[in-house]
């Protein structure tokens, strides 16, 4: 179960600091914020913070996925009911990829609406066939 809820916080964060640049970000910050029950708040207030740091200075981004995989990791851990909600994040707002077959590699950059002027947040994943 500590396997599953590692891979969904690094999804989940990945996703989370990605989404900060986009315009989804107002729709999807309360639904993050909720994920860490009683202080969502406190953490709205935060992820307003960093999502003003990261669009000033995108190199900043990738210390924050760190930091906030490692805090979706206790909350899922705190919280059974926050891995569902954060799933059911990820399937609606992350990008859908192609059934893949065992041993494969999947690869799709999209950038459109024009001039792309800030840090692109590319993630992946390799399947290796064990799982």
């Amino acid at each position: 179960m500590e396997a599953e809820i590692a891979e969904l916080a690094t999804r989940g964060a990945t996703a989370l600091v990605g989404l900060m640049v986009t315009e989804a970000w107002a729709q999807v910050k309360p639904r993050f914020a909720a994920l860490f029950g009683r202080n969502r708040e406190e953490v709205s207030q935060e992820l307003d913070e960093i999502q003003e740091e990261i669009t000033e200075d995108p190199e900043g981004g990738e210390g924050q996925t760190s930091q906030w995989q490692r805090r979706l990791r206790i909350a899922l851990r705190n919280n059974p009911d926050a891995a569902a909600e954060l799933q059911a994040i990820l399937d609606e707002f992350a990008p859908k990829l192609p059934q893949q077959e065992v041993g494969s590699t999947y690869i799709n950059n999209t950038i459109s609406g024009g001039t792309h002027s800030g840090t692109t947040i590319m993630t992946g994943f390799y399947n290796d066939g064990k799982r």
